[in-house]
């Protein structure tokens, strides 16, 4: 079975990238542990764009699922509506506009997450993307 590749992609204003990635970087680690997962990147724009892209590559869609159900992602939307002085519907609002898929993984820094400055979302948008792996290369065995 083809892994699967979930590609949030979210718009962020030139004021608050360096936030996002403050967010990303603070949660580093939680979604490391959850069964079937595979990769993570936060990729930053560099050609003008405004939108980010947080990859993420799972062992199946249904591992990607039960992340998205798990406490340790529920309790990091709860965490960062709680921090923004927001309450549980402004984290589940979120996380059903991006399809539970932000975070890439992180638990959604991005939007409701990780609010360390009592700032809203880094955000103002966001779309979730799915793939299947058709086609996978890396370097070559001892490069």
């Amino acid at each position: 079975m083809p892994s699967v590749v979930k590609i949030n992609a979210l718009t962020v204003s030139g004021e608050m990238r360096e936030e996002l990635e403050r967010r990303f970087s603070s949660r580093a680690g939680i979604v490391e542990s959850a069964d079937g997962f595979e990769w993570f990147e936060l990729l930053r724009p560099v050609d003008g764009t405004d939108r980010y892209l947080v990859y993420t590559r799972w062992r199946s869609e249904e591992d990607f699922r039960r992340w998205t159900e798990s406490q340790a992602f529920q309790r990091g939307h709860a965490q960062a509506a709680a921090e923004a002085g927001q309450g549980r519907e402004h984290a589940d609002a979120h996380s059903a506009a991006q399809g539970h898929g932000h975070g890439q993984g992180q638990g959604g820094p991005a939007q409701g997450q990780g609010h360390g400055h009592g700032q809203g979302p880094a955000a103002t948008g966001a779309e979730l993307w799915s793939f299947e792996v058709v086609q996978s290369t890396g370097p070559a065995p001892g490069a």
